[in-house]
C-alpha cells in the first residue's frame, strides 16, 4: 500500500497535469488550518483568479474512509470557505465518488478518476479501473473461503444472521465466519443489533470493493464449439446434460442475465459446472475451440461458493444476483452495461 507522503507527491503532480493552464503553482504540505490539519493546500492561479484547492489523503479509498474524509472536509470548508475541498486515494469508486459529489467535494485518485467543480472549472473522468486492486487490508476479506461469507450476506442482503446461521449458509466454520464478520465491523459494513443478530448495513459498499477485487477469469474456462445455434432451447440441453451427470450446474454471463431480463442480449453462453465436463462434452458432441470463436464456456469453479443462492429461472439455474453483477462487470462487450441494469432493476443496492 502506498503511505501518505507518497500518495500526496502523486496527487499533487495529478493535479497540475489536469490543470496545465495554472500559474504561480504554490504547494503546502500539511498546513493548519483553524483546529484542523490537511494533508496538502495547493494555490494557484487561472488567468487573473486565484483558487486553494484543499487535499485530504486516504490510504484507502473505501466509502468508510471517505465518509470519514467528508466530515473533515467539511470542518475544513467551514474554516477556509474560499478553499475547494478535494478527496484523494489510489482508487475511489462508484460509491466513494457518489458520496463525495453528494457533499459538493472534489476527488482525484491515482488510477485516472477525477471530479473537480469550482467557479469554471469542470473536469470529471471516471471509469478506470484500481491501478492496485490487491490492496492488503482486504486481500484476506476476498479470499475464496472468506467470500462465501459475502456472497451469502449479499445474497440475503436484508436479513439478519445468528453468527453460526452464517457459517452455515456459507459452509465455512464457526471461527471463520467469525473472523470474516469482525473485518466487515471494521469496515462498518455490517452491524449488530442489541441480540447480536448480524446484519449487513451498507451492501453497496460490499458489492462494489469485492468488485474491485474479483474476475470471472479467476476460474478455470474451456472454451468449445457448439453443433447449433445458441437458444434457450441448447442452454436446456446443457442444463438436461449436466444433470443427468450428476453435475451442479449454473449460468452466468450474457446466458444468466438473458434468464434474469429476458429482453438482454445473450452473446455467449457461460456455465459454472462442477466436476470433470467430459461426459457432458461428449453427450452435447461438443469440440474444443478458441476462446474467441467459442460459443459455449464451462467455467471449473475456483470455490463451490459460486453456486451459493443459485436462482431457477424457466427451469434452468442461473447464479445468484450479486455473483451475476460481479461476473458481468469485468465481461466485455456489454458487460458492465448488463451489469448496471440488473443492479437497478433486479438487486436494489
Amino acid at each position: 500500500m502506498l503511505k501518505s507522503g507518497e500518495i500526496r507527491r502523486q496527487v499533487a503532480q495529478r493535479l497540475r497535469e489536469l490543470l496545465p493552464k495554472a500559474k504561480t503553482w504554490d504547494e503546502h504540505a500539511e498546513p493548519r488550518i483553524g483546529q484542523q490539519a490537511a494533508d496538502l493546500l495547493v494555490k494557484f492561479k487561472l488567468g487573473e483568479q486565484e483558487y486553494t484547492l484543499v487535499i485530504e489523503v486516504s490510504s484507502l479509498g473505501q466509502p468508510r474512509q471517505i465518509r470519514a474524509a467528508v466530515t473533515r472536509l467539511r470542518e475544513i470548508r467551514r474554516e477556509m470557505p474560499g478553499a475547494y475541498p478535494v478527496a484523494t486515494a489510489v482508487y475511489i469508486g462508484p460509491q466513494s465518488a457518489r458520496i463525495l459529489k453528494s457533499n459538493g467535494l472534489g476527488y482525484v485518485d491515482l488510477s485516472g478518476n477525477c471530479y473537480l467543480a469550482f467557479e469554471n472549472v469542470l473536469i470529471e473522468k471516471e471509469g478506470k479501473r484500481n491501478v492496485r486492486p490487491s490492496t492488503r487490508p482486504l486481500r484476506s476479506l476476498f479470499a475464496p473461503r472468506a467470500t462465501r461469507v459475502v456472497r451469502a450476506l449479499l445474497t440475503e442482503a436484508g436479513r439478519t444472521w445468528r453468527l453460526e446461521e452464517l457459517g452455515r449458509a456459507a459452509e465455512v466454520s464457526l471461527g471463520h465466519s467469525h473472523n470474516v464478520v469482525k473485518r466487515l465491523e471494521e469496515l462498518a459494513w455490517v452491524e449488530r443489533d442489541d441480540t447480536q443478530r448480524i446484519h449487513l448495513s451498507k451492501p453497496a459498499d460490499l458489492l462494489e470493493a469485492w468488485c474491485e477485487s474479483y474476475t470471472y477469469r479467476e476460474n478455470e474456462i474451456a472454451p468449445y464449439a457448439v453443433p447449433e445455434r445458441l437458444t434457450r432451447k441448447f442452454m436446456t440441453e446443457v442444463a438436461q446434460a449436466a444433470s443427468a451427470h450428476g453435475r451442479r450446474y449454473a449460468f452466468s454471463l450474457s446466458a444468466g442475465a438473458s434468464l434474469i431480463a429476458p429482453h438482454l442480449r445473450m452473446t455467449s453462453i457461460h456455465a459454472y459446472l462442477d466436476g470433470d465436463p467430459a461426459p457432458l462434452v461428449a453427450t452435447l458432441g461438443l469440440r474444443p475451440s478458441a476462446a474467441a470463436e467459442a460459443a459455449l464456456h464451462l467455467m471449473a469453479p475456483y470455490d463451490s461458493g459460486v453456486f451459493h443462492g443459485s436462482l431457477e429461472k424457466g427451469g434452468l439455474k442461473v447464479v445468484s444476483l450479486p455473483q451475476l453483477y460481479a461476473d458481468l462487470l469485468h465481461h466485455e462487450r456489454r458487460g458492465p452495461e448488463q451489469a448496471e441494469h440488473l443492479r437497478r432493476e433486479a438487486m436494489g443496492y
